[in-house]
């Protein structure tokens, strides 16, 4: 009987260990959440898409956080990574082009954007695919979250798939940009909402989209209260007062899904 308690005590504390064991290693899709060992095994396992999200500090109104993009971006690089189940997602690039500063030009005329030169964020962009090529990945996915830079994803998509001569794929689905701009707009205009109020920068479109995945950064009792916000405010066109989190939703879910699918498609994974 001893013997038996003994041998059952020497059990139970190695399903405790190993329990612990497997405890610290966090379920996650997030690379910068994994030590170099849990991420070089989970390449090993067939988590071999990296998803590389592209944000930006600037500003989008009055009521809206600067860091909009970045948050928007790891959340919904975040699904689709989960949805794929195949994919991690590095961490976010959040310096981006944004105008000049001399003299200060787009986004950069309002405090707290901060703006690199086109060929500078190129170079980041191909410097951080060919890392994650380095360590095993085989596709590698861009996801720009902010207009202005799409034409620099693209021209560092084919910069890198040249060079690497097939033995790795760089890709920018343009269904997540495409998504989030005319496509969540002809959502809501189905919806019942006018041009006016959706917007193409800080409107009732941009704002409600965080409200769904970020609702901390928008302030909303100071929205509510608020007259219409224009271009000095760094508002185009658009009226944020109506945004809700669940209109955002409405855009979220057809980004993630449409994204998820041109994915698949581009990767031969169905």
């Amino acid at each position: 009987m001893h013997r038996f308690l003994q041998n059952a005590f020497v059990f139970a504390a190695i399903l405790l260990a190993m329990h612990a064991v497997h405890a610290q290693t966090p379920d996650t899709v997030q690379m910068e959440d994994l030590t170099w060992t849990e991420l070089r095994d989970a390449v090993k396992a067939g988590k071999t898409t990296a998803i590389i999200p592209i944000g930006g500090t600037e500003q989008s109104g009055p009521y809206v956080a600067l860091g909009k993009h970045n948050a928007r971006v790891k959340v919904l690089a975040a699904r689709i990574a989960q949805a794929l189940g195949n994919a991690l997602v590095a961490p976010v690039i959040a310096y981006v082009p944004e105008g000049s500063y001399a003299p200060p030009t787009s986004h950069m005329r309002f405090a707290g954007t901060i703006t690199v030169p086109d060929e500078v964020f190129e170079k980041t962009l191909e410097s951080a695919a060919n890392s994650l090529r380095i360590h095993g990945f085989k596709n590698v996915v861009f996801l720009g979250d902010h207009g202005g830079y799409q034409n620099d994803i693209k021209q560092a998509v084919v910069s890198l798939n040249r060079r690497w001569g097939g033995s790795a794929h760089a890709l920018v689905p343009p269904e997540y940009y495409g998504t989030s701009s005319e496509g969540y707009a002809q959502i809501l205009r189905q919806h019942g909402y006018r041009d006016d109020e959706i917007g193409t920068h800080a409107g009732l479109a941009d704002t409600a989209l965080l409200l769904a995945v970020a609702p901390q950064m928008v302030r909303t009792d100071e929205l509510r209260r608020a007259a219409k916000p224009g271009p000095a405010d760094g508002v185009y066109g658009g009226d944020p007062r109506r945004a809700s989190a669940e209109l955002g939703r409405l855009g979220t879910d057809a980004i993630v899904a449409r994204t998820v699918e041109a994915i698949k498609k581009a990767t031969g994974k169905q």
